[in-house]
């Protein structure tokens, strides 16, 4: 049957870690062997005046970071692969939650002299709390860092998981001759020159003959036979299914600017990395095998082509096939919409597609339809689980700073919030807006996009927050919510859904408060 193989065919996964440890470039070089792109662009090299093709965001190619996360897709050796390359960057770690709901199985980049750093960990944490499948990649081996057991150690103790490494360096920095397969059992030589496309491998079945003396020198080939030895006795050999279920995490090294172990990574990771995963709705388990059409907004992003003012909702299909000009039910607003231009993407290359696949992610052009979370069944009426807000730790008042385009700028933070970049909290005294967000860096990116996308400026005015909680009384008529109402009137505010929430001043203030009103329950996540 067509549609089964089309499913298995399917792998749909997201690249996680710190800024700078190489994630975009990895990124870069796995479109290269999928023969999506001619030439990667290294991301902060002068040198290339091409940038790198997952970040099309003018802010992104000026700081050299990626800010909103992109889906790309590649075919390779039969295998359909959807990327979503997520921002490394802490003040955009909204989003990479998000779309974690949207992934199969997650490739971890580690750089080699940093080790495992906090963004690092606060991620992987998510994925284990999910148990989503992760593969770690060892990142910069041609630079000087910490000894290879040394990481192995780190990534254990510090991100809790259990590893396997499928791939071994032959030396490190300076001295760093190559890599011995474990999976494949073969050698790869480093020459050092970014510029071969693929290097080549050298088939060693028995790490014993002289043979490696030979290509390696006496001293390194020592120091290979122990060490890999060493790596037999002390990890686990590896077992797909406790990969699957999340248990055991295999680990590759080496060097994506120079386009080294990379192949290994994907000729591996397509052998043994999830095919689309069932979904829990609110109720029950979906299937991808199932052939009604389910499916639910993980993203959405304004002005994908500056032209045009066009917002597109990012969809990850769960269950059944997305056809073009079929009407689908979505679930919140029960009404049935239909979509005449579904996109398949490459960066800020779309192509229209007739049928998608569970696995698959579709943009959809949107009126104003949807908000993340939003679910698209072929008729049933479930909604999907799982895409929390949470509280932000920055708050600052937006004001206007040109009183002639005040209709722009409302339909630009309206707009932004709804992609989720930030959270818009109207206070219930003055009708004053607010925005939270959990990263600083993130007031910026909504200050040029107002000024470029929509001709808006606007200016800041800082608020003195400590949380923000959603407020959730156990019975909104009696006498105890109605005083909390009135005494705390100055602190309280509306968020985009028109749910009530309470902007407390201190961390003293919020007990003082959730002493004073037993009755009341405060949530940090608007998922209740």
């Amino acid at each position: 049957m067509k549609f089964l193989e089309e499913i298995n065919r399917r792998r749909t996964f997201g690249i996680i870690s710190h800024p700078d440890a190489g994630k975009t470039t990895l990124t870069e070089k796995l479109l290269l062997f999928g023969g999506a792109i001619q030439e990667a662009g290294a991301v902060k090299s002068n040198k290339i005046k091409k940038g790198a093709t997952s970040d099309f965001m003018e802010i992104e190619r000026q700081r050299g970071i990626s800010v909103a996360t992109s889906v790309l897709a590649f075919e390779y050796k039969d295998i359909k692969i959807n990327i979503l390359d997520t921002p490394g960057h802490k003040d955009f770690a909204e989003d990479t939650f998000r779309t974690l709901t949207a992934v199969d199985s997650v490739i971890v980049v580690i750089d080699v002299a940093k080790g495992v750093e906090e963004q690092t960990e606060k991620l992987v944490s998510v994925c284990r709390m999910r148990n989503i499948p992760m593969i770690v990649f060892i990142n910069k081996l041609d630079r000087e860092g910490k000894d290879a057991f040394e990481l192995l150690d780190e990534v254990e103790q510090k991100l809790g998981l259990t590893v396997t490494p499928l791939s071994f360096p032959i030396g490190m920095g300076y001295d760093f001759k190559g890599i011995y397969n474990i999976w494949e059992k073969n050698i790869n030589l480093f020459s050092g020159d970014s510029r071969k496309n693929i290097e080549e491998t050298i088939e060693i079945s028995d790490l014993s003959s002289p043979e490696l003396n030979e290509i390696i020198g006496d001293g390194a080939a020592e120091t290979l036979r122990e060490e890999v030895e060493l790596v037999e006795g002390i990890y686990p050999s590896f077992d797909a299914e406790s990969y699957q279920n999340g248990n055991l995490q295999p680990v590759f090294f080496g060097s994506a600017l120079n386009n080294f172990g990379v192949r290994e990574l994907l000729d591996c990771f397509i052998k043994i990395a999830p095919r689309p995963r069932p979904k829990e709705s609110d109720i029950r388990l979906v299937k991808p095998e199932e052939e009604d059409f389910t499916g639910f907004v993980f993203k959405i992003h304004a002005n994908m082509d500056p032209k045009h003012r066009d917002r597109l909702a990012f969809i990850k299909i769960v269950s059944g096939t997305f056809e073009r000009n079929v009407p689908y039910l979505h679930t919140r607003h029960n009404k049935k919409l239909k979509f005449s231009s579904p996109n398949a993407f490459f960066a800020e290359k779309k192509e229209i597609v007739d049928i998608s696949y569970p696995g698959d992610i579709v943009g959809l052009h949107d009126t104003g339809n949807f908000k993340i979370g939003d679910t698209l069944t072929k008729g049933e009426k479930l909604q999907y689980k799982g895409i929390p807000s949470f509280s932000p730790e920055h708050f600052r008042y937006i004001n206007n700073a040109d009183p002639m385009k005040s209709k722009q700028l409302a339909k630009g933070i309206d707009q932004l919030m709804d992609e989720g970049v930030a959270q818009l909290f109207t206070l219930e005294l003055n009708g004053r807006k607010v925005i939270g967000t959990v990263g600083a860096l993130q007031y910026e990116v909504i200050q040029y996009r107002l000024e470029h996308e929509y001709g808006a400026k606007c200016t800041y005015e800082n608020l003195n927050v400590h949380k923000a909680c959603w407020v959730d009384p156990e019975d909104p008529e009696n006498e105890e919510f109605k005083d909390f109402k009135r005494v705390k009137s100055k602190f309280l505010a509306k968020d985009k859904q028109g749910q009530l929430v309470f902007l407390a001043d201190s961390s003293f203030s919020l007990q003082m408060t959730q002493q004073k009103y037993p009755s009341i329950t405060f949530h940090y996540t608007s998922e209740f």
